[in-house]
């Protein structure tokens, strides 16, 4: 039987349009509802996090610790991270994906299936990083996006992130498929913008899917109705 309180990882697959905060807002609350025939409710005060966000508009793996296994948070928030997804070129968003509307259109008559690869290992290495302005990173005690929802004009600051591997899996223009294998802090949606210029044109970021995260695989997880079931399981 699991035992959240002295700490479980749990792997879930992270639905689309759902915030990491909602998987762990819908984990810890089942948890903290728990009431068993005494009346104990030994989860009401569970600490309950994930190690690594996920935008609303990307799937994939999620990973969330429960009780003392919070603690390792941080070194799992430092592992690899792997990622498959697509790329729209011709146009940008304010958001570099799918969840502003396209303010931009560009030609993309030039752009060629070697051209598009030849871009993509440019990408390759250590290298700095602009993220979105519209992002979970503080800026004067605020999320960026909460500044750019507004219209106010976000200043961030560059990153060092790595790029172990950038490789283009299918071309079906304008979609560009990939698969990304990427250090801590890299954000997917400023490489799609990134590569955009690459092609002397624009580009979006329109599908992601987290696949891996260190050895932790998509593969392994399941879904967050999984476990509210296998929560609510051990009241019965």
């Amino acid at each position: 039987m699991p035992d959240y309180l002295q700490g479980e990882v749990l792997l879930v697959d992270k639905p689309l349009e759902w915030t990491s905060f909602d998987v762990v807002n819908k984990l810890r609350g089942t948890l903290q509802h728990l009431k068993f025939e005494d009346g104990s409710r030994p989860y009401k005060k569970i600490k309950v996090g994930h190690a690594g966000t996920l935008d609303p508009l990307a799937t994939g793996l999620l990973i969330v610790c429960t009780g003392k296994a919070t603690k390792s948070i941080d070194s799992l928030m430092g592992l690899e991270k792997e990622y498959t997804g697509t790329v729209t070129l011709g146009q940008t968003t304010p958001s570099y994906d799918a969840e502003t509307t396209v303010d931009r259109t560009f030609d993309i008559s030039h752009i060629t299936t070697e051209l598009i690869h030849q871009a993509a290992q440019t990408f390759v290495g250590e290298t700095e990083q602009l993220p979105p302005a519209h992002s979970a990173v503080i800026i004067q005690g605020e999320r960026a996006y909460e500044k750019a929802r507004r219209g106010e004009e976000v200043k961030v600051t560059p990153r060092k992130i790595n790029i172990q591997s950038f490789e283009i899996t299918a071309i079906a223009m304008p979609v560009v498929s990939f698969r990304v294998v990427c250090s801590k802090g890299t954000y997917i949606r400023s490489l799609a913008n990134d590569f955009g210029k690459a092609l002397n044109s624009g580009a979006y970021l329109s599908s992601l899917i987290r696949t891996c995260i260190g050895d932790f695989k998509l593969s392994n997880a399941h879904s967050v109705e999984h476990y509210v079931e296998a929560i609510r399981s051990l009241q019965k």
